[in-house]
Order: C-alpha cells, then sequence, then structure tokens
C-alpha cells in the first residue's frame, strides 16, 4: 500500500478501536497492548482469507513472483544457501531470495524479526518469535597439516594449551563454546586471529601454526579447498544448533509456511552430522537449546 492510503487505514482503525494501536519508537513502532492481544485474531482471520483465495491454485506454491529475505551467518549460508535457492527455483521460478549476512547490528525484539522472512541463528540467544530446529552440528578443530603439535592426526589438551589460536567473533554476540571448554579445564587459549564468521577461518589457518573450533559440516566441506586437516576436540562433543526464527506475525502467511517447509527438506537433505548423540526431535530440545552454542 502507498503510504497515504496506509495511514488513512491506520486511521479509521484507530477511530474504530480508540486506541493508537501502534506507537513511535525512536525510528519504528511498537504495538500498543490491545493491538497485541489482537493478534491471535487477526492472524486466524488472515489465514482463512488466504486459504480462500488459494482454492484456484491447489498444487502450486503459494508464492508467485515474491521475494524472501532470510538473515543467516557464513556458515548457514554455506551449508544451505546453494541448495535452498536450486530447490525454490524449481518448484517456484518467479519466486526470488536474498541472503543477508547476519551481523553484529541486527535489531533485537519484533521489529527485528519483522525486518526478515526469516531468521537463522542459535535458539538460545535470538529474540522472542516462533521458531524450529533446522540443522544440527558439532565443533571439531582444524589446523595445517605439517602442524608440529600434530601427531596421528590429533591435539591434546596440553597441545591446545601450547598452539595459538583462530576464532570466530560471532555476531550473536556469544560466547565461543569451545573457548569455555577449555577454560574449563584449566585451559586459557591463546587468541591471535579473529574473523567476523567462520568460513574464512580454515583458509587462515592453513600454512600456520594456528589452530581453530569450527562446525563440523563447514570444516568437512572446506578442508581439502582450505589445506587443512579435520581434529576430533580432545574435550568431547559441543553441540551446535541452528533455528528458524520468524515473528508471530508471520505464522499464518502461506507463502512462509511453504518456505519453512522447503528449509526444513533441505537441511534434511544434507544428512545426520557425524559423531552427534543421535537425531531428536525439534520437541525434545527446550533443554538442549540452553546448552547450545
Amino acid at each position: 500500500m502507498p503510504q497515504p492510503a496506509m495511514s488513512n487505514a491506520l486511521a479509521r482503525l484507530r477511530r474504530h478501536y480508540t486506541d493508537e494501536l501502534l506507537l513511535r519508537t525512536g525510528n519504528g513502532y511498537d504495538l500498543t497492548p490491545l493491538a497485541r492481544s489482537l493478534l491471535p485474531s487477526v492472524q486466524e482471520s488472515a489465514r482463512l482469507i488466504g486459504h480462500a483465495f488459494s482454492l484456484g491454485y491447489l498444487g502450486q506454491p503459494p508464492v508467485g513472483d515474491r521475494t524472501f529475505t532470510i538473515s543467516l551467518s557464513d556458515y548457514a549460508m554455506a551449508l544451505l544457501g546453494e541448495p535452498l535457492l536450486r530447490r525454490v527455483h524449481d518448484l517456484a521460478p518467479d519466486a526470488s531470495i536474498q541472503m543477508r549476512l547476519a551481523t553484529a547490528e541486527r535489531a533485537n525484539g519484533d521489529r527485528g524479526l519483522l525486518g526478515y522472512d526469516l531468521l537463522i541463528a542459535p535458539p538460545k540467544r535470538q529474540p522472542d518469535g516462533d521458531l524450529e530446529v533446522v540443522l544440527r552440528d558439532r565443533l571439531v578443530y582444524v589446523a595445517d597439516p605439517a602442524n608440529p603439535r600434530l601427531r596421528d592426526g590429533g591435539l591434546t589438551l596440553e597441545d591446545l594449551a601450547a598452539l595459538p589460536h583462530a576464532t570466530a567473533r560471532l555476531p550473536d554476540h556469544g560466547a565461543d563454546p569451545a573457548a569455555i571448554a577449555l577454560l574449563q579445564r584449566g585451559i586459557s587459549p591463546s587468541v591471535v586471529l579473529t574473523t567476523a564468521g567462520w568460513l574464512p577461518l580454515p583458509f587462515l589457518i592453513a600454512g600456520t601454526d594456528l589452530v581453530g573450533a569450527v562446525p563440523e559440516r563447514l570444516a568437512r566441506r572446506v578442508s581439502a579447498a582450505a589445506g587443512v586437516t579435520v581434529i576430533e576436540p580432545p574435550f568431547g562433543t559441543i553441540e551446535l544448533i541452528q533455528a528458524a526464527w520468524w515473528d508471530p506475525t508471520h505464522t499464518t502467511d502461506p507463502a512462509l509456511t511453504w518456505l519453512r517447509t522447503i528449509l526444513r527438506e533441505v537441511a534434511a537433505s544434507l544428512g545426520p552430522g557425524s559423531g552427534l548423540p543421535g537425531q531428536r526431535r525439534p520437541e525434545d530440545d527446550a533443554g538442549a537449546w540452553r546448552q547450545a552454542g
């Protein structure tokens, strides 16, 4: 809707409900308590209206020429990006996807989620909203094959204490789970290189004495191209979880429901991660989310 039409519609709604509905906050708006209480009814009405208009298109994706916007890390983009783009193009050729790299400046709260159709990130540190687990992984280490501390393809805790480390500064500001595991064992890693994501680490570690912890799926995908060795961590399994988030107001959107289904199919096609203690159902994950990186 053009801005004047939107303003007129909002004015009519404000008169009808005798409530402001939207309150300006900084550069955006927040819902009033009354507006938030209306959301369930509005969402159900939107779902029913969408169903009524889609009856003539049964069997076809309810997408049209829609452009979806997804925010995700370089790691999630490397794993999910190409197969998701290919699958969406095969099923809905007129649709398109904008993938935006998650940054530390990403807004939190309602307006942050409303800025995207989907946000793919660890469950623990994100704003309130609906979510489902889409991908599981675990941490491994990578090192140059000629690293002087590497013996029989492995590293000990003593080796990790002696070697310089490279690490990723993740956009969600979360603590480094590998560093925490080492600190719990009395080791304070010497970090000499920090990157803005996981993807560059194997390539920067190659040809040096550096070591770094990265997700296993990513490590095994790029290890040959980067020229690094994948190493089992000496402190056991640290599981990583990626979840898809969306604003509650998007829950009944038929096109986004379809996109989430395609995302689940793409993630499942990657297969289970090796070394993980079994693949649990999303409804079993409440406790695991609190421990996940």
